[in-house]
């Protein structure tokens, strides 16, 4: 049966509130050369949508002018040179833009198949989080069993991915959230200890339970009001990574001094614009020692709401009101 040359999308006409996503009939999309086409059957909300949505963060060259991130379904279509997937196969995808329609193309690289006993929705909130937290809090800050991990926001998608793999993997996870429920989301899904930054220092809190040790890895998505802080809950050699910058991303008047005399590491990078064949590498990684952690359960999303695609305003109202803990996704 052919395929629709129309498909229904989310659509922005101009950067502004959750107002601005309308359902609207487009063209739908063809695989290009290393690309996949999914029928997609639920597509992540992330907090780069958000950014998006407002003008505030502008797709990469190439990529789709659609909001979503990540989406699963099953292959209709393949574009040149594909010889890794088969039409029928049910994958989950990091995509470069382009989830909240009813088809979206994707590199092959960048697909994944579902982990075992997992429907759409689940396979769905996968991508942008196990990507993004495999890429910064394992590749750069080179986590390691044994060692101790902040992670901030720990209720949220990029959270309680990170707390249970660092947990699955034989690392002490310590977190910071700001309400008395997502604290104990936190310590259900593995941290040893959870701090409310919004009543607690978390550096002092850091010294107390480390025995004035410190963290080796910190992974920071608040930016510039918490970064004389993590340096000081950092062990010596420790690493400071950071994702995001919700309080921005200037800090002045900050003393380097102990990035010398503790020999820290800063660094921090972004994911969408990264190049295909990197993504690819990261896929290949997460194929390899995440993905039997999920088809065993030892590691699982966490789904706080599911919402229809053309209540997509809807979906982002809840992402920015804060309440949720865990993946906020939408079902076609």
């Amino acid at each position: 049966m052919p395929l629709p040359e129309l498909m229904t999308a989310i659509t922005i006409a101009a950067p502004g509130g959750p107002e601005v996503m309308i359902a609207a009939k487009i063209p739908r999309p063809e695989p290009g050369p290393g690309e996949v086409l999914i029928r997609v059957a639920a597509a992540g909300v992330n907090r780069p949508d958000i950014m998006q949505r407002k003008g505030l963060y502008p797709p990469p060259p190439g990529a789709s002018p659609l909001l979503g991130l990540e989406a699963a379904g099953d292959i209709v279509a393949l574009g040149p040179d594909v010889t890794a997937f088969r039409i029928g196969a049910r994958v989950t995808a990091l995509c470069n833009g382009g989830a909240y329609a009813e088809y979206c193309a994707v590199p092959a690289t960048q697909c994944l198949p579902w982990p075992e006993g997992f429907d759409a929705v689940k396979a769905a909130a996968l991508p942008e989080t196990f990507f993004t937290v495999w890429a910064n809090l394992f590749q750069a800050g080179r986590l390691a069993a044994g060692e101790s991990a902040l992670i901030h926001g720990g209720a949220s998608g990029i959270g309680t991915t990170a707390i249970q793999l660092g947990h699955a993997l034989g690392a002490s996870m310590y977190a910071t959230a700001g309400s008395l429920e997502k604290l104990a989301a936190c310590l259900r899904l593995g941290a040893v200890a959870a701090i409310d930054y919004k009543t607690q220092d978390f550096s002092a809190e850091i010294a107390r339970l480390t025995k004035e040790a410190g963290v080796d890895v910190i992974l920071d998505m608040v930016g510039a009001s918490y970064i004389a802080r993590d340096i000081r809950a950092l062990a010596r050699g420790g690493r400071l990574v950071l994702i995001a910058f919700q309080s921005g991303s200037k800090v002045e008047a900050f003393d380097f001094l102990p990035v010398m005399t503790k020999r820290l590491t800063i660094t921090g990078s972004t994911m969408r614009p990264r190049a295909r064949a990197e993504k690819g590498a990261i896929a290949a990684e997460l194929k390899e020692k995440a993905w039997p952690l999920l088809s065993s359960g030892r590691v699982a999303p966490v789904i706080f709401a599911t919402f229809p695609l053309a209540e997509a305003a809807a979906a982002h109202r809840l992402m920015e009101d804060g309440r949720h803990i865990g993946k906020i996704v939408l079902v076609l």
